[in-house]
């Protein structure tokens, strides 16, 4: 099996795991560097579901003790699990509805370095923005989020159907912009990923189903085994720090990459007629 091709897959599925659950954008970052390394997968969408597949799967590890208490206790009405489900599901709603509307279009018009680019530094300076002068927190864990900012942060996480714009970036503002403290709001952006990301990734697989392959398994698997295991140990770290550090140093990043990616846009050589 080509080397390069598997250093390709490597490195596809660890930037797969580093930006998924960080405000920094995964769909731009693979844009980019499958453009910069010239990555062409195994044929069809077998890939890029498998990897993102390898990163659902390390949120749900992580949480997975708080998801089977959800699961038993969402049907006792006025528990904090009741609520918890219900926010998630409120939030959810705005995604299941426009991503099904909108995907297409949005898939075949936006997906772009510049759009990344440009996607990247206006919620770069959001980010900070925000940070600065977001409201004191005044909702200290998920199942105080009323139906209202529930639905608010859902609204967000919808503006993650442009590239660059980052889904959990989009909903983590949200959520501080409606009074939920920093970890709650990192909390809820990962466990609101689950049923988000594990919808996309089945819509993407009815959408492509004609075209998946497997005949590059070593290249899928090995995809999805460090998308998984980097997914793993991002989340984990992020919860642990994100009280401390704030979003704003991604903020930053946000902004430098995009302005790279201009500049880079600007002086690589023309292609075509």
């Amino acid at each position: 099996m080509d080397a390069y091709l598997l250093l390709s897959a490597l490195l596809m599925g660890i930037v797969e795991g580093l930006t998924e659950f960080l405000p920094i954008s995964s769909t731009g970052h693979l844009i980019l560097l499958a453009e910069a390394i010239g990555f062409e997968g195994p044929p069809g969408k077998t890939f890029e579901i498998t990897i993102q597949l390898g990163a659902i799967l390390a949120v749900i590890w992580v949480f997975r003790h708080r998801l089977v208490r959800i699961a038993t206790g969402m049907w006792q009405r006025g528990s904090a699990e009741y609520y918890t489900a219900l926010n998630l599901i409120l939030a959810f709603l705005p995604a299941m509805v426009l991503g099904a509307t909108l995907h297409g279009y949005i898939t075949k018009l936006l997906f772009t370095p510049l759009v990344v680019a440009i996607a990247l530094i206006l919620g770069g300076v959001a980010i900070i923005v925000i940070e600065r002068m977001r409201p004191n927190p005044t909702i200290h864990s998920i199942p105080e989020i009323g139906p209202l900012a529930a639905l608010l942060v859902g609204l967000g996480q919808a503006l993650a159907m442009i590239p660059g714009t980052s889904r959990s970036g989009a909903t983590i503002i949200s959520a501080l912009l409606v009074g939920v403290e920093r970890k709650a709001a990192a909390e809820f952006s990962f466990l609101l990923a689950i049923p988000t990301m594990v919808a996309a990734t089945a819509f993407s697989l009815f959408k492509a189903r004609h075209e998946l392959d497997f005949s590059g398994f070593g290249v899928i698997a090995l995809g999805f085994a460090a998308a998984f295991i980097v997914a793993l140990m991002v989340v984990r770290w992020l919860l642990a720090v994100i009280s401390r550090i704030g979003f704003t140093p991604f903020g930053w990043y946000r902004i430098a990459l995009g302005a790279v990616i201009l500049v880079w846009l600007a002086l690589r050589p023309a292609t075509g007629a």
